[in-house]
């Protein structure tokens, strides 16, 4: 079975936002409606000192926390492991906001819906691979099956060591090389 995830490597992102702006057109966001946002962690010790990006989405959590405290199970996870929303089930309660350890659920002026990364998922496949993906102009990003030890996904995290964002929070399908 197919296990979705995502790798990002913090040492190739330049910060460009591409991935981001990309994610908002074919996701039909407004500009203050993201689903990757961007966190600067300082690194280094003086006189060595720069600011890392740390693009932050979606994690595809394995036991979503979001998922757990939705009243109406607007938030499901497919059986290759996506988290996605039911537009249709969703009443805009927020409390999948308020669950998410992550702080990356949005809610959609429009239709009040809470939504949030669902690597592009359209028609019951994910992008393949996501927009974010593709506009990367870095390369920073990776998307596959995290169930083939074979695929890219599975090697780039054996070789870099790639790590979830806070292991501590959430068993995470992004992983991040830092």
């Amino acid at each position: 079975m197919t296990r979705y995830g995502m790798l990002i490597n913090t040492k190739k992102c330049v910060g460009c936002y591409a991935c981001r702006i990309a994610c908002q057109m074919v996701n039909g966001l407004d500009h203050e409606e993201v689903f990757i946002k961007f966190d600067e962690v300082e690194q280094g010790a003086y006189p060595n000192v720069y600011a890392e990006v740390v693009p932050v989405q979606c994690m595809h959590c394995e036991d979503a926390p979001c998922e757990a405290v939705c009243p109406t199970h607007a938030t499901y996870t497919t059986d290759s492991g996506v988290v996605l929303v039911d537009e249709g089930k969703c009443i805009g309660c927020k409390y999948c906001m308020a669950a998410c350890p992550y702080g990356v659920r949005v809610q959609i002026e429009k239709t009040g819906v809470i939504e949030k990364c669902r690597f592009c998922w359209y028609e019951g496949q994910p992008g393949n691979p996501p927009r974010c993906v593709n506009t990367c102009v870095s390369g920073a990003r990776i998307f596959g099956d995290l169930d083939d030890p074979e695929s890219e996904i599975c090697r780039e995290i054996a070789r870099t060591n790639a790590q979830p964002l806070a292991s501590d929070l959430t068993a995470a399908k992004i992983y991040y090389v830092r």
